[in-house]
Protein backbone atom coordinates (compact mmCIF):
# COMPACT_ATOMS: atom_id res chain seq x y z
CA UNK A 1 0.00 0.00 0.00
CA UNK A 2 1.48 3.51 -0.98
CA UNK A 3 0.02 5.24 2.20
CA UNK A 4 2.20 4.68 5.43
CA UNK A 5 -0.60 3.83 7.71
CA UNK A 6 -1.83 0.70 8.43
CA UNK A 7 -5.12 -0.04 7.24
CA UNK A 8 -7.08 -2.02 10.42
CA UNK A 9 -8.75 -5.77 9.71
CA UNK A 10 -11.88 -3.81 10.56
CA UNK A 11 -11.56 -1.23 7.36
CA UNK A 12 -9.93 -4.06 5.34
CA UNK A 13 -13.13 -5.94 5.87
CA UNK A 14 -15.46 -3.32 4.71
CA UNK A 15 -13.47 -2.03 2.07
CA UNK A 16 -13.44 -5.62 0.75
CA UNK A 17 -16.68 -5.94 1.09
CA UNK A 18 -17.91 -2.63 -0.76
CA UNK A 19 -15.45 -4.11 -3.41
CA UNK A 20 -16.94 -7.85 -3.88
CA UNK A 21 -20.45 -6.09 -3.55
CA UNK A 22 -19.63 -4.16 -6.34
CA UNK A 23 -18.11 -6.63 -8.27
CA UNK A 24 -21.00 -9.21 -7.66
CA UNK A 25 -23.71 -6.80 -9.45
CA UNK A 26 -21.59 -5.93 -11.96
CA UNK A 27 -20.96 -10.23 -12.83
CA UNK A 28 -24.72 -10.93 -11.78
CA UNK A 29 -26.31 -7.79 -12.92
CA UNK A 30 -28.68 -9.81 -15.36
CA UNK A 31 -29.70 -12.40 -13.06
CA UNK A 32 -29.79 -9.81 -10.19
CA UNK A 33 -32.20 -7.73 -12.68
CA UNK A 34 -34.35 -10.81 -13.46
CA UNK A 35 -35.03 -11.25 -9.61
CA UNK A 36 -35.52 -7.36 -9.17
CA UNK A 37 -38.45 -7.21 -12.25
CA UNK A 38 -39.96 -11.00 -10.90
CA UNK A 39 -43.78 -10.45 -9.75
CA UNK A 40 -43.11 -12.03 -6.43
CA UNK A 41 -40.22 -9.74 -5.34
CA UNK A 42 -41.18 -7.61 -2.79
CA UNK A 43 -38.88 -4.53 -1.80
CA UNK A 44 -38.29 -5.69 1.73
CA UNK A 45 -36.37 -8.56 -0.31
CA UNK A 46 -33.79 -6.32 -1.46
CA UNK A 47 -32.29 -6.52 2.23
CA UNK A 48 -32.16 -10.22 2.04
CA UNK A 49 -30.60 -10.12 -1.50
CA UNK A 50 -27.77 -7.81 -0.01
CA UNK A 51 -26.98 -9.78 3.07
CA UNK A 52 -26.84 -12.92 0.63
CA UNK A 53 -24.38 -11.40 -1.61
CA UNK A 54 -22.09 -10.43 1.42
CA UNK A 55 -22.45 -13.74 2.53
CA UNK A 56 -19.76 -14.69 -0.31
CA UNK A 57 -17.19 -12.52 1.12
CA UNK A 58 -16.77 -15.03 4.09
CA UNK A 59 -14.65 -17.26 1.61
CA UNK A 60 -11.91 -14.86 1.03
CA UNK A 61 -9.51 -15.34 3.97
CA UNK A 62 -8.40 -11.92 5.91
CA UNK A 63 -5.08 -12.11 4.56
CA UNK A 64 -6.39 -12.83 0.83
CA UNK A 65 -9.31 -9.33 1.71
CA UNK A 66 -6.09 -7.14 2.79
CA UNK A 67 -4.07 -8.06 -0.36
CA UNK A 68 -6.93 -7.44 -2.84
CA UNK A 69 -7.97 -4.16 -1.16
CA UNK A 70 -4.18 -3.17 -1.29
CA UNK A 71 -3.41 -3.78 -4.84
CA UNK A 72 -6.87 -1.90 -5.62
CA UNK A 73 -5.49 1.04 -3.17
CA UNK A 74 -1.95 1.22 -5.50
CA UNK A 75 -3.85 1.38 -8.71
CA UNK A 76 -5.47 4.57 -7.64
Amino acid sequence: MSDSKQMSQQEVASEFTSYYLQRATKEFAEDLDKVRTADDFKNDAIHLLVNALQQGTALFSPEEQRRIVESGAERK
